[in-house]
């Protein structure tokens, strides 16, 4: 089943993020690899696709995994959330209607 793992940013965590980043999308990558990545990527701060200093709010990650407890397990592993960048993570089943 596909859980949405729905991330908001603590204030002023623009550069831990940027640090962060590459182990961040090595395990997105690693979803991508294994067929169980369905969408995943930032929230701009402002309304635009290059949101330069503004920096990020938040992400979001839609990916399967066997349980609620994995998908969980998963995300509280993040490199995100060791570096402080997430002050907030909820994690809830999706069900992919359309496309």
């Amino acid at each position: 089943m596909y859980y949405a793992i729905m991330a908001e940013d603590a204030p002023g965590t623009h550069d831990k993020r940027m640090a962060a980043r590459p182990d961040h999308l090595a395990r997105l990558e690693e979803l991508k690899q294994q067929g169980r990545l369905l969408i995943a990527g930032p929230h701009p701060a402002i309304d635009s696709e290059d949101s330069g200093p503004a920096g990020f709010t938040g992400s979001l990650v839609v990916a399967e995994f066997t349980s609620l407890e994995d998908a969980k397990a998963w995300s509280d592993a993040d490199p995100y959330i060791s570096a402080g960048v997430y002050q907030k993570v909820t994690v809830k089943p999706y069900k992919k209607v359309l496309p």
